[in-house]
């Protein structure tokens, strides 16, 4: 499984291409590591990237927990799917970004990659730095997610 760490400054071409980062690429552990699944974040105004291994356990977490014959499970996944796109590394090593999706997030030029361990995030660039949250904000949440759980020692 990919694990994505580091952000990446990008510029979006007039065709909605931009360079994948070679760091990136190089964190890329998939048997497809030149296509990808992008779609619309459920909670951020942001896009998120899949490798494919990555997109199909996150399909399976899905059909693990959904009955497509039950109403508001099948609005969820309408929703869920929603622009979902398979994208791929061109030669020269950049991702075609479906214009609908750019549009969605607001992006106009510059972007931001953000690794989120088995994900990419994708970031207009004025809206990533918005985000930010203050040291104390983010030592709070740090306590109460990670505060209360038991922490192995893997040797």
């Amino acid at each position: 499984m990919s694990s994505f760490i580091g952000d990446y400054e990008c510029k979006v071409d007039e065709k909605g291409r931009i360079l994948f980062p070679a760091s990136l690429r190089k964190q890329v552990k998939s048997a497809l590591p030149d296509q990808f699944v992008v779609k619309k974040d459920i909670y951020e105004d942001c896009l998120t990237l899949y490798t494919m291994e990555e997109w199909q356990r996150q399909n399976e977490i899905i059909r693990t927990n959904t009955n497509p014959y039950n109403r508001e499970h099948n609005a969820f996944l309408r929703e869920f799917f929603r622009g979902t796109a398979e994208i791929t590394l061109d030669s020269s090593g950049r991702l075609l970004l479906p214009k609908r999706l750019l549009d969605m997030i607001g992006v106009v030029r510059d972007v931001v990659l953000a690794g989120m361990d088995g994900k990419v995030e994708v970031w207009a660039k004025e809206k990533y730095e918005g985000i930010r949250l203050e040291s104390v904000q983010f030592a709070s949440l740090a306590e109460k997610i990670l505060g209360s759980t038991t922490i192995r020692d893997e040797k």
